[in-house]
């Protein structure tokens, strides 16, 4: 199976190498061809790797391909580890890709850096399953960082546009904050354990549990916890948790595709992967595990009631997003691994599916992205309408019984309320209602073509079915076996497994849920305020609660307080080391400092040629007496 492993990893890399540096000889058609064949190829090979670790008996595959570096005292090695986690992200991150591979071809048929975009999105691809595949620290840092440089470029894909160059420099920025965290519990976990592989760092962590460190005189830290708020603060740039999150809504400058491809099934969803993947490290810390839980609670309440206040069609659905992971973030502190992870598989297919769609009807809005704009799209556009359209996260959170898990039980149920208003929101003013487009667009609306709207139809059955048949295996029949670990006293879903009786009876029994009936309030709010009587509710919520909306408006103050701190802060910084570094140190004493001393010497040894005879003869008078003074008295 290695070779396997290894032409799965490979194909998207060699399309974007073809594409990359040979797209003006192979031309338009060549790039997607070629881009296109090698996501698809590895598509069809993780479905085959997936059948055989699920269905085949296969046992988890863990070795090395090839040594990268070797000292005395470490090995730093490229290789995979694939085990039921990994297949399983290897078939969302491969078929999302392909979808948004295909869909491509038509959302960008007319852009001239045709060719460039699919060597990147391919490029992305590669990074995200050296990523997922990784069996060492060394390479999910790689595979980390590649995602993180690849975003930065299709972010600012269009480059001659100021707003996607501040975006993706937003993104770039943000995540090495987070990133200096990651790399901080990187080097821990070298310091501690001398291995960066996983299955030996597993293998030595027990001996961790009991290790204090203290960093400030008479303060004790459990060294797991340091070790995993460190590792979170990584995921909380990369998956976007409050307050790193300000880059994702930005990184809507990138064309759609690419859109779809971040907040679905790669980058976003790294750090979710990173903690499950990292489980037995996160269950030795209560306090980690509640201040995961927290950051997920706030992000997945206050970034869903930013959604409300969105014109941007992208922007509501990147808003969306960012609840969402806060969701699965929730999930991961209340030690729902399992819950954390299927979330993250159906929201790859349907986050995926309703950014594509979003695109279509960007295509026939002739770019308009101002849902206030649209309207009474569904007689246009009956495929992207219907595609549009197309829980137990909440349920595990409820069951916990770590710190913080009311406030985060609150939180998300709320959440629920707020998801389903500003989702159907969104859904009433594009596709129902007046129309409110120009004559001009509504003379040429017409459905997508096929390239666009096949990769819709293709996704919406996985968004449709995957939860239904996949709910039982991966949350309550250990379809991860031993990739996720739960301690005892965390294992809330062992809980909720004693009142499970199949999927069916689950989906009974929500509706006579709270969860079930805050949903339906939300989406009879939407109908009411933008279906039934438009523009009489909204005035006079926006009289009543004109504050808040100020609030929301300003997305509680993050940008401008990253901006200061992190945007004005790096500034800032600069122009210190800029003035004391290169100014003074560089220029002033290594580069002119150098030139003045050896031009103020040479001034003062100038003196000593006056060009007399006898100022000569003195000299050599008090040389020769000086050599015989240490000749007679000295030696």
């Amino acid at each position: 199976m290695e070779k396997i492993y290894l032409i799965i990893a490979l194909s998207p890399l060699v399309g974007a190498l073809v594409a990359g540096l040979f797209g003006k000889q192979i031309g338009r058609v060549g790039a997607h061809w070629v881009t296109n064949i090698g996501v698809g190829i590895s598509f069809i090979l993780s479905v085959y790797a997936f059948y055989m670790h699920v269905w085949g008996g296969l046992p988890t595959y863990d070795a090395t391909v090839y040594t990268w570096a070797a000292t005395d005292a470490f090995h730093f090695d490229v290789g995979f580890m694939v085990d039921r986690l990994t297949v399983l992200m290897m078939v969302v991150v491969t078929s999302v890709s392909l979808m948004v591979h295909i869909y491509t071809i038509g959302y960008m048929a007319d852009d001239p850096g045709y060719q460039r975009f699919f060597s990147y999105i391919s490029l992305f691809t590669f990074s995200m399953l050296m990523l997922v595949m990784a069996n060492n620290l060394l390479q999910l840092f790689f595979g980390w960082e590649a995602v993180g440089l690849v975003s930065y470029l299709l972010i600012g894909f269009w480059y001659k546009k100021e707003s996607a160059i501040f975006a993706n420099l937003k993104a770039f920025i943000l995540n090495r904050v987070g990133d200096f965290g990651f790399l901080l519990g990187i080097a821990a976990i070298l310091m501690y354990t001398n291995t960066l592989d996983y299955a030996t760092f597993f293998e030595r962590l027990p001996a961790l549990a009991s290790v204090k460190v203290e960093y400030w005189p008479g303060v004790e830290w459990s060294l797991p916890t340091v070790i995993a708020i460190l590792l979170f603060i990584g995921a909380m740039g990369k998956s976007a948790q409050v307050p790193l999150h300000v880059w994702l809504p930005d990184s809507m400058e990138g064309p759609t595709p690419i859109s779809a491809l971040i907040h679905a099934a790669t980058m976003v969803t790294a750090g979710i992967f990173m903690v499950a993947r990292f489980s037995p490290l996160f269950e030795l810390s209560d306090a980690a595990l509640s201040f995961i839980m927290v950051i997920g609670a706030i992000t997945a309440l206050f970034m869903g009631l930013l959604g409300i206040v969105q014109n941007d069609i992208k922007r509501v659905i990147a808003y969306s997003t960012l609840s969402q992971l806060g969701y699965m973030t929730v999930a991961l502190g209340a030690s729902a691994y399992s819950a954390a992870i299927f979330h993250l598989m159906t929201h790859a297919f349907f986050k995926a599916l309703l950014f594509l769609a979003a695109g279509s009807v960007i295509i026939a809005m002739h770019h308009e992205q101002d849902i206030r704009k649209m309207g009474g799209l569904w007689k246009y556009m009956p495929v992207t309408f219907i595609t549009f359209l197309i829980d137990s996260i909440i349920l595990a959170v409820q069951a916990s019984q770590l710190p913080g898990a009311t406030f985060a039980y609150w939180a998300v149920l709320l959440g629920v309320f707020v998801t389903a208003f500003y989702t159907f929101r969104m859904f009433f003013l594009v596709f129902f209602g007046k129309e409110r487009m120009d004559a001009h667009t509504r003379s040429h609306l017409h459905e997508s073509p096929k390239v666009v709207t096949v990769p819709l139809i293709l996704l919406s059955i996985p968004a449709l079915l995957v939860g239904f048949f996949a709910i039982d295996p991966l949350l309550f029949s250990g379809f991860f076996e031993q990739a996720i670990v739960v301690m005892p006293g965390h294992d809330a879903m062992a809980n909720l497994h004693e009142h499970y009786h199949g999927a069916l009876a689950m989906m009974e029994h929500s509706l006579s849920s709270s969860v079930f009936w805050l949903a339906i309030a939300g989406v009879a709010l939407s109908a009411v305020m933008y279906l039934i009587m438009p523009g009489l509710l909204p005035a006079m919520f926006a009289k009543v609660f004109a504050w808040p909306k100020r609030i929301l408006d300003g997305a509680y103050g993050f940008d401008d307080f990253n901006n200061a701190v992190f945007g004005g802060g790096s500034r800032l910084l600069g122009r210190g080391f800029w003035r004391i570094g290169d100014v003074r140190l560089i220029d002033g004493l290594m580069v002119n400092g150098t030139a003045d001393i050896i031009g103020a010497t040479a001034m003062q040894w100038r003196k000593l040629q006056t060009g007399y005879l006898y100022h000569y003869a003195f000299v050599m008078i008090l040389g020769l007496i000086g050599l015989m003074t240490w000749i007679v008295f000295l030696r």
